[in-house]
């Protein structure tokens, strides 16, 4: 069951969207296909979804080998970031549309409708038009059109990107939940890097077109092993060759081994944490994460002079090869 990709390659001219990319997607699982702007994450989407034909390659829904098989029959659900909402139509008949046009008698389209309207808290807009919403309230529609159908797989395609940092994270909460209501195997593309780590179960980091890493988002923070996905899973400060996390920087207020002399040019106030910003003699700069409570502690200011030193840190081959070793401070 579930969802399996495998050796799949594509281009547009000579440009290597896909380069034989190969990913298993547990049933009813959540996964994230995570990267920046040309990774191919948005691809690999469409060419599960039937909407792009792989160059080569198979793709595999529920033990069904769905490669050649139109859009339309593949079982799966598809999402934009944009609502794409029939304009025309109120929040009820949106929902309705892809039981409508399967031709579904009417008491069956009505439960399903009552049914989908709970389940993403739209019950009092049934009568509503897409105007009428919110953005995160059009795209929780979205969802629930989506989902009207029963898809094997849902996909969704920057679901929440074009929505305020609130209504993201809001939403996000909300696609947990609903995703532990209606089990359905879940692909979502994002390139925010705190989405995937907030909702996914499993986390695929894209880059040109290649899979760098696949895991669960604890492993791929704790044990990145490539350079960029250390660099895009999460804070980095890099030192040479060493790749350290702003909460492993420590601060002293006096000299000691391993530990460099630096000047605190700015403190910004996070909440319950503290980022405190270092020029080093150099004039390299790094960044270090500490509760609020710790900086007042040490009575941290700007212009004063610290020395900062690695707690871990990681180092990478030559090769960029996956294996990493750990640095303690002395």
């Amino acid at each position: 069951m579930g969802i399996s990709v495998k050796g799949a390659s594509k281009k547009f001219g000579d440009f290597v969207a896909l380069e034989d990319i190969s990913i298993e997607v547990p049933d009813g699982s959540l996964t994230a296909l995570l990267g920046p702007s040309g990774s191919g994450k948005s691809t690999l989407l469409r060419v599960i979804a039937g909407l792009e034909q792989p160059d080569a390659g198979r793709i595999v829904i529920s033990d069904r080998d769905t490669t050649d098989v139109p859009v339309q029959d593949r079982g799966v659900g598809f999402v934009f970031q944009h609502y794409a909402a029939f304009k025309h139509m109120t929040v009820k008949n949106n929902i309705a549309f892809g039981l409508s046009i399967r031709k579904r008698p009417r008491k069956e389209i009505d439960t399903r409708v009552r049914e989908l309207l709970q389940l993403v808290h739209l019950d009092g807009f049934a009568d509503r038009y897409p105007s009428q919403l919110s953005g995160g309230q059009r795209q929780r529609m979205a969802l629930a059109r989506a989902l009207a159908v029963e898809p094997e797989v849902l996909l969704l395609d920057e679901p929440f990107g074009a929505l305020d940092a609130n209504v993201r994270k809001e939403l996000r909460v909300w696609l947990r939940r609903l995703h532990e209501e209606v089990h359905v195997t879940t692909i979502f593309v994002t390139h925010d890097q705190e989405e995937a780590m907030d909702v996914a179960e499993q986390i695929v980091v894209m880059n040109e077109g290649r899979i760098e890493q696949t895991g669960a988002p604890r492993d791929l923070y704790d044990h990145p092993s490539t350079e960029f996905v250390m660099g895009f899973v999460g804070p980095v400060n890099r030192r040479g060759a060493l790749f350290i996390r702003p909460h492993d920087l420590e601060i002293l207020q006096v000299p000691a081994v391993e530990a460099e002399e630096a000047m605190i040019e700015r403190i910004v106030h996070l909440g319950f944490e503290a980022r405190v910003e270092l020029l080093l003699a150099d004039g390299e700069q790094l960044w270090a994460q500490m509760t609020l409570a710790e900086a007042e502690l040490m009575e941290l200011a700007a212009g004063q002079i610290v020395y900062a030193r690695p707690r871990h840190a990681k180092v990478f081959e030559p090769s960029g090869a996956s294996r990493t070793e750990e640095l303690a401070a002395a």
